[in-house]
This record gives C-alpha cells, sequence and structure tokens, in this order.
C-alpha cells in the first residue's frame, strides 16, 4: 500500500458504525466525523447519539452534525480538515457538489445493494421482498445523483427463503466493511477502475412505512413469505387474529394440498408441528414465528402449546369473519 490516506467518515446508524470500525482498524487515519444530530429514542424519548457519534466519541475523534452542508457554515470544519477523501455510509442528509468537491480524492460511498438495483433508503429490504436470489454492497464514486455514480467495487451475497433483512443488513454490514478497505487498498496504489452503471436495471428502493406491513392473504404465499421477512425487525408485518394484532416475524411458503385449494384466504388450515399454516390467494403460508401482544416472539409450536384454541383451524385471520 501506499501512503495511508487522511479521511472523513460521514454516517448514521449501526450499518454505518461497521464501516467506521474497520477505518479505524485499518492504516488509515480517520480525521473527523459526520453524523445525524441526535434523535429522542425510547420511552422516554431522551435525545440519543447515533451509533456512528458514540463510537467516534469512544476514539476521540472530532464530531460534528450539522442539519445541512447546503450552506458554508456546514462545511467549513470539513474544508479545514485537510482530508484526502470523504466516505460516506447510510449517512441521511444530501451532499451537494460544493462537499463532494472538498476532498482531492472525492467521495466514495458504500450502497447496500448491487447498483443499479435497488437504488434509495431500503436496498436491504426491498431486494427481499421482491423475491431477488443475491444482494450485495457497491463501492460507487458519489455524484450529486440519488445512488447514481461510477462503480468501483462490489461483492455479492445469496438471498435464501430464509434470509431476513435483520440477517442481511448484519451479513452485508460484514462484506462492505470489507470490500471498501479493499477498494481503499486499491485506490491508494491507483489500481481502482471507476464504471459507469448501465442505464438498464435500474429499480428504487423507497423508504419503508408502517401502513405497508399489514397482510393480505388474497396475496400469494410466495408473496407474503418474502414480505415478512424483508419487514423483520422494521416494520414487522401483521394481521388481525380476533381483536389483536399478530405480528408475523418469519414464515415461508408452500404449495396448497387437497382441500386446502378451497379454503379461503385467511384461513388457519391444519397447523404443521413448526408452522401456522394460512390460506392465500395462491399457496399456503407458513409462520413459523409471531407474536401476541404482550408477550415474547415464539415459535409456532410454542403459540400451539400455549395457545392453541386461538390457532384452531378455520379461525380467519386478517379480520375477515
Amino acid at each position: 500500500m501506499s501512503q495511508p490516506l487522511r479521511l472523513a467518515f460521514a454516517g448514521t446508524p449501526d450499518f454505518a458504525a461497521h464501516h467506521l470500525r474497520a477505518l479505524l482498524d485499518s492504516p488509515h487515519q480517520v480525521v473527523c466525523v459526520y453524523t445525524q444530530p441526535d434523535r429522542p429514542a425510547g420511552r422516554g424519548r431522551k435525545l440519543t447519539p447515533s451509533p456512528v457519534k458514540a463510537l467516534a466519541l469512544e476514539h476521540g475523534l472530532a464530531v460534528h452534525q450539522p442539519t445541512t452542508l447546503k450552506d458554508e457554515e456546514g462545511r467549513a470544519a470539513l474544508r479545514e480538515a485537510g482530508i484526502d477523501l470523504l466516505v460516506v455510509v447510510a449517512y441521511g442528509l444530501i451532499l451537494p457538489r460544493a462537499v463532494l468537491d472538498i476532498p482531492p480524492l472525492g467521495a466514495l460511498n458504500v450502497h447496500a445493494s448491487l447498483l443499479p438495483r435497488w437504488r434509495g433508503a431500503a436496498p436491504i429490504q426491498r431486494a427481499i421482498e421482491a423475491g431477488d436470489r443475491e444482494s450485495g454492497v457497491t463501492i460507487m464514486a458519489m455524484d450529486e445523483g440519488l445512488d447514481s455514480g461510477d462503480m468501483l467495487l462490489a461483492a455479492s451475497t445469496p438471498i435464501d427463503e430464509q434470509t431476513t433483512a435483520a440477517e442481511l443488513h448484519d451479513r452485508l454490514a460484514t462484506l462492505g466493511a470489507r470490500t471498501l478497505i479493499e477498494a481503499l487498498e486499491r485506490l491508494s496504489d491507483g489500481q481502482l477502475i471507476a464504471t459507469p452503471q448501465p442505464a438498464e436495471g435500474i429499480s428504487w428502493a423507497p423508504k419503508l412505512s408502517k401502513a405497508e406491513a399489514e397482510l393480505d392473504f388474497t396475496d400469494s404465499a410466495v408473496e407474503l413469505a418474502c414480505r415478512v421477512r424483508a419487514f423483520n425487525p422494521f416494520p414487522v408485518a401483521w394481521t388481525r387474529l380476533g381483536d389483536d394484532n399478530l405480528r408475523l416475524w418469519h414464515a415461508s411458503a408452500r404449495a396448497a394440498r387437497g382441500s386446502e385449494t378451497r379454503a379461503l384466504p385467511g384461513t388457519l388450515l391444519d397447523a404443521e408441528p413448526d408452522a401456522l399454516c394460512v390460506a392465500c390467494g395462491d399457496g399456503v403460508l407458513r409462520i413459523t414465528r409471531a407474536q401476541l401482544p404482550g408477550g415474547r416472539v415464539l415459535d409456532a409450536h410454542e403459540l400451539l402449546s400455549s395457545r392453541r384454541e386461538r390457532f384452531a383451524p378455520g379461525v380467519r385471520l386478517g379480520g375477515a369473519e
């Protein structure tokens, strides 16, 4: 490796903190950190620092929390830091051209998808929801567009029928940190090649909302199983069970068999030893982990042992009579 780089890091959530930790363990020097302002959190709504800020303070780094970088006041500290490169991971603020032009080597971004698929705020969840069989991370040179910069390095990982957003998040955080360090090594050696994103295959990953988490059992079981896994741990898929909301944390799909094909969507079928089975518009949704109000997240066999009458065959989920 050539001379280590002087870096500024911009990021906010736990995913970004994984990358900051990797940089702190590398030969490169993190000069300062930018992160979102402290936000209210928990039942007491106490102002809480982001995971990136907490890690930065542990290591004695200068932390900046501007509400915008669109004016010179917000950019002043970055301009004075004397950095070579800005590294951005899930920061949450738009970076104008005036910021991207400050470091001589520009700005790199770690994005949690295989670009150009799933540009936007929720690439991990949307990949699972869409039934993708693969995800990954892309290191890109930032421009003023939304996740539209030239690709510098990418790494992939499979998605299977058990993968939740929580699991994929952690896997991509590790993969992204490793790939970022490799990209910086190639950059410092002059071996990092930029490739424009193809115009074909662009898709968008809008931010998740709680409103989309309620399941409609007229949809196919395959679609619903993907949605359940995509919405774990947020916003968590749910349905009505009598007067209660039943939260669904894990599910899979299978084909309907025999009389199951005639059951109305939302009807609980004969349970399997490890799953609550629900008739859908097409196929059967196998709920393997769920949560009743005020209770813990339980495996299906635990729910059946303690609340079998609530999950009897013929009961309708989703508020249907």
